[in-house]
């Protein structure tokens, strides 16, 4: 399986002092990357190979989100530390520039759009809206990349 982001902790530099504002998001960044430490531990023991990765891909989607919010959003946090957080790679950086466009505003991650590794040459079968979805037997239907159950912007 091939991932579009790197699944490590992000990378802090002894000298690169984060700029003025990170203590206000801080608390909440340790413990989502806490949980997405643990998440990554647990995903390696895991015997369903299939979803052992669905918890790591939400919290790298809950993280990037969070960050996304913080700036664009709320405008709690300043554009130096925006950068300074898309440098030390804290969030996934190509996920959140395709949240800016028209209709990935709610993508899940970027494997679920990139039509070269499918079978199909198609989008991820999240990204097709539930209506449009038939689901005769009342399955829910997930990604089998992430686990996502629909992010079209459309939902």
């Amino acid at each position: 399986m091939h991932l579009s982001f790197s699944l490590i902790m992000p990378r802090a530099r002894r000298n690169d002092k984060p700029p003025e504002g990170y203590s206000k998001i801080e608390p909440t960044l340790n413990k989502l990357l806490a949980k997405l430490k643990d998440a990554q531990s647990a995903s390696i023991k895991t015997e369903n190979k299939k979803q052992a990765l669905w918890p790591v891909f939400r919290l790298n989607h809950q993280i990037s989100r969070y960050i996304y919010t913080m700036y664009y959003d709320r405008k709690v946090i300043s554009k130096e530390l925006y950068e300074w957080l898309l440098k030390q790679k804290f969030c996934n950086a190509n996920l959140i520039a395709k949240w800016k466009k028209q209709g990935y505003e709610n993508l899940c991650c970027i494997n679920c759009i990139m039509t070269n590794e499918t079978n199909h040459g198609s989008t991820c079968i999240c990204r097709v809206p539930k209506s449009n979805l038939e689901d005769d037997e009342g399955k829910t239907i997930e990604c089998i990349t992430c686990g996502c159950r629909g992010c079209a912007s459309s939902d």
